[in-house]
C-alpha cells in the first residue's frame, strides 16, 4: 500500500498521470497479455480498496478520538469530503498572533484548495515568547488528522528559501472577511505569487455567514487538530488530576496582569508611577494602536478586567464560600501577592501552578508564557465553573471547549453591570443582600447555557464570537432549535 501511495504521490507531483507502457517490440503473445492484465487489475483494485478502507478507519477513529479531550457530548459528526491535493506550487503560510487563529488559516486553505504550511507563531509581542508552534502543539497529529481536508507542509519547500534567493509575496488578510473576500482577491494572488505569506493574522474570519463545511472545520481544528504536546499534556492532566483530589474547584481567570492593564489603559488602584509606566508600555508596542486612554470611561463601560479585591465581593455575591478552592489561570499578577491579599482572605484556598508542581517540573516551561498558558487552559477546560474576569481570546476559546463538552457552567461576567453595582454598593447605596441578589440576577443567562450567536448584519465586530459559542458543531438537523430554543444570546444585556 505504502509504494502505491509513494508511487501516486511521485506522479502527481511530477503534475501529469502515466503509465509506463512496455517497448512494443517486448510485449508477451497476446494469449499471455489477457491473463496479466486482470492480474494487473485485481491487484491495483485491491490496494486502492484496502487504501481507502484504511484512511476511513483513521479518519473515523481521530473524529471520535482525541488525547486531551474525552467523554465529549452535544457534538456533531463531521464528515468530510476529501478534496483533490493542490499543486504543490501554492502555498499559503501564515505568521499567528493567536492561536485560535491557526482554525481559520485552515479553513482559508481548504476554502482556496492551498497548502498550507505549519503556522510560526509571534515571537515579537508583549511576552517575547521564543516558543514556536511545534513547542506547543503536536505537530503529526495536526497535520494526519486533517490531511483528508487539507494538505499541511512542516515547512516551505527550499525552492521557495529566502536562502535560495526567493522573493516571497507577504501581506496581511483584511480584517473580518468573509468567503467572497479570499476567493475572488486572495485566491488569484497564487498564480502570480505562488506562495502567499500572511505576515499579520490579527485579522478575524468572518464569525457568520460562511458555508456549513468551513464552519465544522473550524470547529474540527479547534477541538480535534489541535493537540498539545505530551510533555505539555502530561503535567496538565497531573494537574487536572490533583485539583479534582481535592474536591470541585473554580478556575479563575484573573486577568490583572501587567500586559492587560497596559493594553486596556485600566489604571483603576495603581499609583501614578504604576500608571506611567504601562502608559509606556502602550507607546512601545505598535499593534496597540490607542495610546492615550481614559480609564475611568473604560471602566464604566465595562472594558476593564476586574481587581481582585473586586472579584472577592462578587465570588461571594454569587455564593462562593470560604471553602471554594479557587484555581488561579494567569500569568505574574500586578501588584504580586499584596495585590491578591483581599482575594485570598476571602478564599483561603486559592492554589496556582506553581504551588501544585514541583519548580522542576516547571522548569522546561519558564520564559514560554504560551505554554505555561497552555497548562492554564487545560484546568480551566476542566473545572467544574470557569469565572475569566476579562472576555479576551483566551477566555472565549475556554467557553467554546466547555460548551462542546456538554455546556461546563461558565460565568461570563458583565462588567459593565458589575461596576454599576460595586460602586453602589461602596458608596452604600445598596445593603449586601440588595448587592447580592442583583448580582445574581445579572448572570442567570450568562454561565454558558445552550444560546444562539447573536448575529448583527454587516457588522461583524459587533457579533458574538465564534469560537466562544460554535452553535455549528454542538448539534445537528432539527436538534438545534430544541437545544437553543428562541434565546437571543448569553451575552445580551
Amino acid at each position: 500500500i505504502s509504494s502505491h501511495e509513494a508511487a501516486a504521490k511521485t506522479i502527481f507531483r511530477e503534475g501529469r498521470w502515466k503509465l509506463d507502457q512496455p517497448r512494443s517490440d517486448k510485449l508477451p503473445p497476446p494469449s499471455a497479455q489477457k491473463p496479466r492484465l486482470q492480474v494487473w487489475f485485481v491487484t491495483v483494485c485491491s490496494a486502492i480498496l484496502v487504501w481507502t478502507c484504511l484512511v476511513q478507519l483513521f479518519s473515523a477513529g481521530e473524529l471520535r478520538h482525541t488525547r486531551i479531550f474525552t467523554g465529549l457530548t452535544h457534538h456533531i459528526s463531521v464528515e468530510p469530503v476529501p478534496l483533490p491535493h493542490p499543486p504543490e506550487s501554492e502555498i499559503i503560510q501564515a505568521m499567528v498572533f493567536y492561536l485560535y487563529r491557526i482554525c481559520d488559516m485552515v479553513a482559508v486553505a481548504r476554502l482556496l484548495n492551498l497548502t498550507l504550511v505549519v503556522p510560526e507563531l509571534d515571537k515579537t509581542s508583549f511576552w517575547a515568547d521564543p516558543s514556536g508552534f511545534e513547542d506547543i502543539f503536536d505537530v503529526r497529529h495536526f497535520i494526519d488528522s486533517l490531511r483528508d481536508e487539507v494538505r499541511i507542509f512542516r515547512r516551505l519547500p527550499k525552492r521557495y528559501s529566502t536562502k535560495s534567493g526567493y522573493q516571497m509575496f507577504q501581506m496581511p488578510p483584511v480584517s473580518w472577511s468573509d468567503d467572497n473576500y479570499y476567493l475572488n482577491q486572495i485566491l488569484p494572488l497564487f498564480s502570480k505569487h505562488k506562495v502567499v505569506h500572511f505576515n499579520r493574522t490579527d485579522t478575524r474570519l468572518a464569525n457568520n455567514g460562511l458555508p456549513l463545511s468551513l464552519q465544522r472545520l473550524r470547529c474540527r481544528v479547534n477541538f480535534q487538530g489541535l493537540n498539545f504536546t505530551p510533555q505539555l499534556e502530561v503535567l496538565g492532566s497531573k494537574l487536572v488530576r490533583m485539583l479534582q483530589q481535592r474536591g470541585p474547584f473554580v478556575a479563575l481567570h484573573l486577568r490583572y496582569e501587567m500586559d492587560m492593564l497596559a493594553f486596556s489603559g485600566c489604571t483603576r488602584g495603581c499609583s501614578d508611577e504604576e500608571a506611567e509606566e504601562l502608559k509606556k508600555m502602550r507607546y512601545t508596542y505598535p499593534w496597540w494602536r490607542e495610546k492615550e486612554i481614559v480609564s475611568e470611561e473604560r471602566r464604566a463601560q465595562g472594558l476593564c478586567p476586574l481587581k481582585p479585591e473586586e472579584v472577592a465581593l462578587v465570588l461571594k455575591a454569587l455564593g462562593f464560600d470560604k471553602n471554594t478552592e479557587i484555581y488561579i489561570a494567569a500569568g505574574e499578577i500586578s501588584g504580586s501577592e499584596h495585590r491578591l491579599s483581599v482575594l485570598r482572605e476571602a478564599f483561603p484556598r486559592i492554589v496556582k501552578k506553581e504551588m501544585l508542581l514541583e519548580s522542576t517540573e516547571l522548569q522546561q516551561f519558564q520564559n514560554h508564557s504560551s505554554q505555561m498558558t497552555a497548562l492554564d487552559f487545560m484546568v480551566s477546560v476542566a473545572s467544574n465553573t470557569f469565572i475569566p474576569t476579562y472576555d479576551g481570546n483566551m477566555a472565549k476559546v475556554v467557553e467554546g471547549h466547555r460548551r462542546y463538552l456538554g455546556f461546563k457552567k461558565t460565568i461570563m461576567l458583565d462588567r459593565k453591570r458589575l461596576v454599576e453595582l460595586l460602586d453602589l454598593h461602596d458608596n452604600k447605596t445598596l445593603t449586601w443582600d440588595q448587592f447580592a441578589v442583583a448580582i445574581k440576577a445579572a448572570h442567570e443567562r450568562r454561565s454558558g447555557a445552550p444560546t444562539h450567536r447573536r448575529v448583527v448584519p454587516d457588522k461583524p465586530k459587533e457579533e458574538d464570537y465564534f469560537y466562544a459559542n460554535p452553535q455549528e458543531c454542538l448539534c445537528e438537523g432539527t436538534n438545534c432549535h430544541d437545544m437553543f430554543g428562541d434565546r437571543n444570546s448569553s451575552l445580551t444585556h
